[in-house]
């Protein structure tokens, strides 16, 4: 199963169309660290993590992981070994935070951009996350939870995403 974003504001599953939104710059092929876009291509999918303390864990197929507070997700070029990777939270490792205060990454799903052998710079932290006003991103794909809960029912682990 594919899920396909078509463009800024369509995610698509078989004949399931979702809103949603991308990076504030659009996308690219040439994604970098910070550029603020969303990269174009194929990817497979990681697993679903989820704050257990918000949400119930999703009926769904992929693995779940309960979000703690020391959880991060490392975009910082200075430690390519760690590099867009998950992390416990360390102060000399910049991060993305996984347990937020807002409710964005109440459910969340890294897309696997840059991810089996990482190079530093290309970007990071690429994620399938919850938006409540569809403001751009700063290169993740965002939808609103119902949307989320419902895309959750139908892809599988090997599920892959195309975005054009």
């Amino acid at each position: 199963m594919t899920i396909f974003v078509k463009n800024k504001h369509t995610l698509q599953i078989d004949e399931f169309k979702f809103r949603c939104c991308i990076g504030k710059k659009g996308s690219t092929s040439k994604k970098k660290e910070g550029d603020k876009k969303t990269p174009k291509g194929i990817f497979k999918i990681e697993n679903l993590y989820f704050r257990s303390d918000r949400i119930e864990q999703p009926k769904t197929l992929l693995k779940c992981i309960k979000i703690r507070s020391d959880m991060g997700w490392c975009d910082d070029i200075n430690f390519p070994e760690k590099y867009n990777k998950l992390i416990k939270i360390n102060k000399k490792l910049r991060h993305e935070k996984l347990k937020r205060k807002d409710h964005k990454y109440d459910l969340l799903i890294p897309i696997k951009y840059n991810f089996e052998k990482p190079t530093t710079g290309l970007g990071s932290c690429i994620f399938v996350h919850l938006t409540k006003d569809y403001k751009p991103t700063s290169g993740c794909i965002a939808l609103k939870k119902i949307d989320f809960l419902i895309l959750l029912k139908l892809i599988k682990k090997n599920s892959k995403i195309k975005i054009f």
